[in-house]
């Protein structure tokens, strides 16, 4: 067991166990899985599951007293109440990329503390990448092969916006409002990528600004936003305010998650 005030070594096994569950959900893609329905009909596999109990056991050996929530144990109706410090636990992110055999699929755990994600680790195994950060230690970007060795590790900063600001968003989802958004704040430039990967994409400075207009569950974006947060970046609420977690049901609204540009609120665009 760990002892939580030593950061650096948690994060570090945070890294190590996501790493470990993406290797899981690796061999599930090569070798082909059956596709199953949650009660609200979205899609959920043996990857989903089997590395979601990689992470909760990894978790409750280094840090017991700390609860989880995990989207799986959610599903099944098993939610602890949000604690001053939880973990948020996303197993398979992208899930639909998953199964289409797409590359824009992730491992996701983060820690929150007062409401605010102040450590994360998201790991894409198909893009052989893997980002973390620590809101006092930094953000980081290194390759790591499924099942392999973590190399060329590098800090991200985010970048400061020039004249032409790109905005990521989802490859997924329709977003109503958002072209009006875009629009209005003068951003052209738009890369489409799926899963917790839009918020790396701004914490490593590949683009300026994710909005999101649609709801999303607090485990589909804590860890992204702890490395975004970590690399500089912020993330705010349809009002521009700080955007905070442990929301009632563990629900997100919109927001906006950006680096160096400063972007509108998004309140008026939303239907």
């Amino acid at each position: 067991m760990i002892e939580f005030t030593d950061r650096r070594a948690l994060m570090a096994l945070l890294v190590t166990l996501a790493e470990s569950a993406g290797d899981v959900v690796w061999r599930h893609f090569v070798a082909g899985c059956t596709v199953m329905h949650k009660a609200d009909e979205s899609p959920v596999t043996i990857a989903d599951r089997e590395a979601e109990a990689v992470i909760l056991t990894g978790l409750a050996t280094i840090t017991p007293a700390i609860p989880v929530v995990a989207e799986e144990e959610a599903a099944a109706g098993r939610m602890p109440d949000a604690a001053d410090a939880f973990f948020l636990v996303d197993p398979l992110d992208g899930t639909k990329e998953f199964i289409k055999r797409g590359d824009d699929f992730t491992v996701n755990i983060a820690l929150v503390e007062g409401g605010v994600p102040t450590m994360g680790v998201v790991y894409a195994p198909a893009r052989n990448a893997v980002y973390w950060g620590d809101a006092v230690l930094g953000a980081w970007q290194a390759v790591r092969e499924p099942d392999g060795e973590r190399h060329d590790a590098r800090d991200i900063r985010v970048r400061a916006c020039s004249d032409a600001p790109c905005a990521v968003a989802s490859k997924s989802h329709a977003m109503p409002g958002l072209d009006e958004w875009l629009d209005a704040g003068g951003i052209a430039a738009r890369v489409s990528v799926g899963s917790s990967l839009k918020f790396v994409l701004v914490a490593s400075g590949e683009a300026d600004v994710y909005p999101r207009t649609g709801p999303t569950m607090e485990w589909d974006t804590a860890a992204g936003d702890a490395v975004l947060r970590a690399a500089g970046g912020r993330t705010l609420d349809a009002d521009g305010e700080p955007f905070l977690y442990g929301k009632p049901g563990f629900r997100n609204a919109g927001f906006v998650a950006t680096g160096g540009y400063e972007p509108a609120p998004l309140r008026p665009f939303l239907a």
